[in-house]
């Protein structure tokens, strides 16, 4: 009996290259979109001014995609503060970030919903503080979002008008 072995091909035991592992999110830039400002009764409604004013205030999250695995995410806030019924001031902004994700599809919508919103959302407070406090009110601290709940809040209402359809 011989002792010879076919020869065993060298690129069978050779490591395929790694691809560079890509991270699952980038940010790409985080800018204002849109702002607006408005005190329409100042200096008057400063008087007014003895107790808080009535805050109210909206936010939403939007997103689009813009390219492959590239995504805008925009925080939208509409601040409306009354004193004694007249009009404080009036502030809409719209602050964004470019993203590119690199998560399965199953993961994209909490990514895109939950986790980016999260990150611009300090950068956004700051603005909204600063815009109100640069107008002559009392800076307005937005309290800290709960994104992950915003976005069960709208998947029952799109599972609900599902079910109605």
């Amino acid at each position: 009996m011989s002792d010879e072995s076919s020869p065993i091909p060298s690129d069978r035991f050779t490591p395929e290259p790694e691809q560079p592992k890509r991270p699952p999110l980038l940010i790409n830039g985080q800018y204002v979109k849109d702002l607006s400002f408005e005190a329409p009764n100042t200096p008057q409604v400063f008087s007014l001014m003895s107790e808080a004013p009535n805050i109210k205030v909206d936010i939403d999250v939007q997103a689009e995609p813009k390219q492959q695995d590239i995504f805008e995410v925009v925080l939208k806030v509409r601040a409306e503060a009354r004193a004694k019924e007249q009009l404080a001031y009036l502030l809409e902004i719209e602050y964004a970030g470019i993203f590119t994700l690199n998560v399965p599809q199953e993961h994209l919508g909490p990514v895109v919903l939950i986790e980016c919103p999260m990150i611009l959302f300090p950068f956004l407070r700051r603005i909204v503080a600063d815009c109100t406090g640069d107008g002559g009110f009392a800076p307005l601290m937005l309290s800290p979002i709960d994104f992950a709940h915003l976005y069960q809040q709208r998947a029952q209402q799109a599972q609900a008008a599902q079910t109605k359809a």
